[in-house]
């Protein structure tokens, strides 16, 4: 299948049938399985991993494990894993599906031990706009009427045609998921309900690091011409007061893997030869020949470049330390000329 933001997603998708013996799991997986930290989240980059997720590439393990009391959860992305973990605190186990900052998630295909793990699921979040329609599918091959689904596209009431579906870089996405989880935990563990508020109120108050950092920094740097490949982390320039100089059109081509218009390439090819830009952000997950060829042009015109991210780096982030270490790399390289080609 396709999704609308035109990458193949899931083309390998088996077909589920309710009871049926599952086929072996695809090699590929990059399914992580963690249990939720108790601990007041922080929003510093940890200098060590938070949790005991496998290696980018360790095989899916057939289902989640986790003692009788815990809340089995899946997150379709590791981002919304992690918040997942940091909400659901010492009361979840969680996967998370789609977890290799080294691979191009567009390319993702689920296989049997993914659709077993989510059969398993009593909570599930995905990020909807057809990024994850994989988990549709598997949902509605395996339904089950208590598990709850937190579609982010529907809790943030966005139509289908929506151009962008990055939508964690969104600094409004996370607090909503945050409070949707909390009712969703909720209705599941009642005795825990005011345990999953407080990790809300620590989680929300975290987030405010980023946040109050992203002021600053539009107060300092607004309206600072950038150029980017794809539309990763749009959602974050436009937050922070940023002028994305990139053709909207360009950047849906290369998002959707079609050849941009050669109009939209001379534009994108002058924004580095007359030093319009200040930095130029890539999706360090996708490097194919334009890529690498916008990357070669800003090299060569001075301009810093700035690698982010699909799914989040899983060397020791939470999800607000990774914004803030996304946010802070543009300022170095605004600033400083300093390139952050990897987090």
């Amino acid at each position: 299948m396709t999704a609308h933001n035109g990458r193949t997603r899931g083309a390998g998708i088996v077909a589920l049938i309710a009871g049926a013996a599952l086929l072996a799991a695809c090699s590929n997986s990059n399914t992580t399985t963690t249990s939720g930290a108790s601990s007041a989240p922080s929003s510093d980059p940890p200098s060590a991993p938070a949790s005991s997720a496998a290696a980018p590439n360790a095989p899916v393990s057939s289902t989640p494990t986790g003692t009788a009391d815990k809340i089995i959860a899946v997150g379709a992305e590791n981002e919304y894993a992690n918040v997942i973990s940091q909400i659901g605190g010492q009361y979840v186990e969680v996967t998370s599906i789609m977890s290799n900052p080294n691979t191009d998630p567009h390319t993702f295909e689920a296989s049997a031990n993914v659709a077993k793990t989510v059969q398993a699921a009593s909570l599930v979040v995905q990020n909807g706009i057809g990024y994850d329609d994989f988990m549709n599918k598997i949902e509605k091959a395996s339904p089950n009427a208590d598990r709850k689904v937190i579609d982010v596209q529907k809790l943030r009431g966005l139509p289908d045609n929506t151009p962008n579906p990055h939508l964690w870089y969104d600094p409004k996405t996370m607090p909503a998921v945050a409070k949707e989880l909390v009712g969703d935990l909720s209705a599941l563990q009642p005795a825990h309900a005011s345990y999953f508020h407080d990790q809300q109120t620590k989680f929300l108050a975290s987030m405010k690091t980023w946040t109050d950092a992203m002021e600053t920094f539009k107060k300092q740097y607004g309206g600072t011409g950038v150029a980017v490949t794809e539309p990763v982390a749009d959602y974050l320039i436009d937050a922070s007061g940023l002028d994305n100089k990139t053709p909207w059109s360009m950047q849906a081509a290369i998002m959707n893997d079609t050849d941009p218009a050669p109009q939209d390439i001379a534009t994108q090819d002058s924004l580095f030869k007359n030093k319009s830009v200040k930095v130029f952000l890539y999706n360090q997950q996708v490097t194919d020949d334009i890529t690498t060829k916008f990357l070669g042009q800003a090299h060569s015109a001075g301009v810093p470049v700035v690698g982010v991210y699909e799914t989040m780096p899983t060397d020791g982030y939470t999800y607000q330390s990774w914004m803030l270490a996304e946010l802070t790399a543009i300022k170095k390289a605004i600033a400083n000329g300093t390139s952050t080609e990897k987090l």
